[in-house]
């Protein structure tokens, strides 16, 4: 999975394997200052955060060969991504009475377009040690060794021997039931040594990360879901970046579609795009550590202040809601700060089961499991009536005639849908109480809606162009042409050559 991904030692960038990895310029400056803790407390030992970087200049071809088939057949959730790349990161700082500031510094960092943040993380905590100790003949020895990896193919186990221990992951499939549990892992048998097997390639605990929100889950999903700005102030990389990955993940499995960055500096080439008054916040969800962001980023409508992460094991302080207003000094408490008032109401069993969970010392796997089934159900109920419509709007099968072009998908009338959930409405299978229909009319102008409808309606063209297809492939051409003129003749044929030469044949 990791072919193609390239890592890179730094703070200043000392080298990068492999060596015909291309990057440019401006992406090595801000891989530097995005591999680096920006506001580190001073604490000893190893830190492990991730962040996602904008590709600059133009598109280039990945040395991972792929015709497509991946992002087919992957859930969309886990897509490789085009325009940005995904960064993980292992930090190392210890007292080194050699060095000139006294302590050794530094990062090797794994660079991907796949968010598989659990298995490139998990790799990490292999090969950083023996990194700096061993230095470059181990990224070159490692390497070597991912070079004979398998690829990434959705529903497969795969088997990744790296120095010495075989990592056993499960790629997910598009065609998984949602929620349902993992395939059970294979392939054991004959592994010796024993498989180090991941759970996931890229789920979070969620529990752990939502620990000092819980009560306001129900508010955070719905500012995910209508693509709201949000800064995520935390003490450290490690925090901001998991904090970042578990909202933008809880519309799961919906897609989310505005920009995120689980770790952001000053130094970022966007900062001053994104700290400019003279215009509205974008919709992004941005992990920042510094506490100078308190003053640039006042001015957004929704900042998320939080604590270090705990263990599972015992519930921290809720934080409360809190106006914008009191976001002034540099020692803000833990809260979040906003005038955003929910549409939905809270689900307060959710929350009673997960305290319970925590009374009785249920396992923090558990528990994230419920968050997430939660989460599941909520946004499968919101989007259920619209994947309905959606499917009506689509032309009846009898329609489709080898001798016209296919028929158009009808427009997306929001009227018309509004109207329909009075009768197959989200009501029906979530008992969650409050203004549906307001929060879908905010959903529809939110980049969240229009990435599901580009998505949608992109694979139902494909659909009427398959059948089409099917349609002249069984078709009885010469009886059609008995009583046909030439002209139509000739224009049936170059229609038909038309349609073989397409990319979508």
């Amino acid at each position: 999975p990791v072919r193609g991904a390239a890592l890179t030692a730094l703070l200043s960038l000392q080298l990068v394997y492999p060596h015909d990895f291309r990057l440019t310029e401006k992406e090595k400056t801000s891989i530097c200052y995005l591999s680096f803790p920006d506001s580190y407390s001073g604490g000893l030992g190893d830190t492990q955060f991730s962040f996602r970087l904008r590709q600059a200049g133009g598109p280039r071809s990945s040395p991972f060969q792929d015709d497509g088939r991946y992002n087919r057949e992957a859930p969309l959730t886990l897509q490789r991504e085009a325009a940005h790349y995904f960064g993980y990161v292992y930090f190392r700082q210890v007292k080194d009475s050699s060095m000139r500031r006294g302590y050794f510094q530094k990062s090797l960092v794994l660079v991907s377009r796949l968010p598989y943040v659990n298995l490139f993380q998990c790799l990490l905590q292999l090969i950083a040690p023996e990194y700096f100790d061993k230095l470059e003949p181990c990224l070159e020895a490692v390497c070597n060794e991912i070079d004979q990896w398998p690829p990434p193919v959705p529903g497969q186990t795969l088997n990744l021997p790296v120095m010495g221990v075989v990592i056993q992951v499960r790629i997910p499939s598009r065609v998984d039931k949602p929620g349902s549990s993992p395939v059970k892992q294979c392939n054991q048998e004959n592994l010796l040594p024993a498989p180090l097997v991941l759970p996931s390639v890229h789920e979070l605990d969620l529990f752990r990360c939502f620990q000092p929100v819980l009560i306001h889950i129900q508010m955070l999903w719905e500012l995910m879901l209508l693509g709201e700005p949000m800064v995520v102030m935390a003490p450290s990389p490690t925090v901001s970046s998991e904090m970042v990955l578990a909202l933008t993940s809880c519309l799961a499995p919906l897609r989310y579609c505005c920009d995120f960055r689980p770790y952001f500096t000053i130094h970022d080439s966007e900062f001053k795009e994104y700290t400019t008054r003279t215009q509205a916040p974008p919709n992004i969800v941005v992990g920042v550590t510094n506490p100078f962001f308190i003053k640039t980023l006042q001015h957004w409508p929704h900042i998320l202040r939080v604590g270090e992460l705990r263990m599972s094991g015992e519930l921290p302080k809720q934080v409360k809601v809190k106006k914008l207003a009191k976001l002034k000094t540099l020692d803000t408490k833990p809260g979040i700060y906003t005038s955003y008032k929910t549409f939905l109401h809270k689900d307060k069993t959710l929350i009673k089961r997960l305290l319970k969970g925590i009374q009785r010392k249920r396992p923090s796997e558990v528990q994230s499991t419920l968050l997430r089934r939660h989460l599941l159900e909520l946004t499968q109920s919101f989007i259920i009536p619209l994947e309905h419509y959606m499917a009506s709007l689509m032309p009846l099968q009898r329609a489709i005639t080898p001798w016209k072009n296919p028929p158009q998908i009808r427009p997306f009338c929001q009227e018309d849908f509004m109207k329909s959930l009075e009768h197959a409405g989200p009501q029906l299978t979530c008992v969650l109480k409050g203004d549906w229909l307001g929060l879908y009319r905010r959903f529809f102008k939110s980049p969240n809606f229009d990435g599901w409808f580009r998505q949608r309606h992109r694979e139902m063209t494909q659909k009427l162009e398959a059948l089409h297809l099917e349609a002249i492939c069984e078709a009885d051409i010469v009886a059609w042409m008995k009583d046909k003129s030439e002209v139509e003749i000739v224009d049936l044929v170059l229609k038909l050559r038309e349609k073989l030469v397409s990319p979508s044949c």
